[in-house]
């Protein structure tokens, strides 16, 4: 298996993957997640760690089962500017508190980060992504996205309607 960490902008957006089982990435992104797909085809999963910036947490973990489609975009994102799309399937949705990860490190890279403080689609080692898909495992889930699921299906349909002239 090979990990990554997805930062998201919005909450909103980690719920619309949620709901539509999708995911993209900045440009740089979708290219670093594709590639490590083609090059796992068939020996092994791409996992996917979710946060959203300044959250203080991690919100889940999807597995990515689609290469980028290049040719398609989607329009449920709160911005209009990522191009390409994935298929994901959600395996965890619950609230992982930063403390409770940082001490894992980013040993590929030069400063040897804590995973807390990772980029958009940075890889993990094997070691450190074994100790997060544990400690995902293994948290108790005291809170997580689903519970605001409900805030923002009624917050899409009243945009929805706004949009709409009547």
């Amino acid at each position: 298996a090979r990990y990554f960490v997805i930062k998201s902008y919005t909450e909103d957006d980690v719920h619309k993957s949620l709901k539509y089982e999708i995911w993209s990435s900045t440009d740089p992104g979708n290219k670093r997640l594709d590639k490590a797909f083609k090059e796992c085809a068939g020996r092994g999963p791409i996992y996917l760690f979710f946060s959203v910036n300044a959250s203080g947490h991690f919100c889940g973990m999807a597995e990515m089962l689609t290469p980028v489609d290049y040719t398609r975009s989607s329009t449920v994102w709160a911005q209009d500017k990522w191009k390409g799309v994935f298929k994901v399937r959600w395996i965890f949705v619950r609230d992982v508190p930063n403390a409770t990860l940082r001490h894992i490190r980013l040993n590929n890279t030069q400063e040897r980060k804590p995973v807390t403080n990772s980029r958009d689609t940075q890889e993990l080692l094997p070691d450190a992504g074994h100790e997060m898909l544990r400690i995902f495992f293994t948290h108790p889930a005291r809170t997580s996205l689903l519970q605001d699921f409900a805030f923002y299906e009624v917050s899409s349909l009243l945009l929805c309607r706004r949009e709409t002239p009547f």
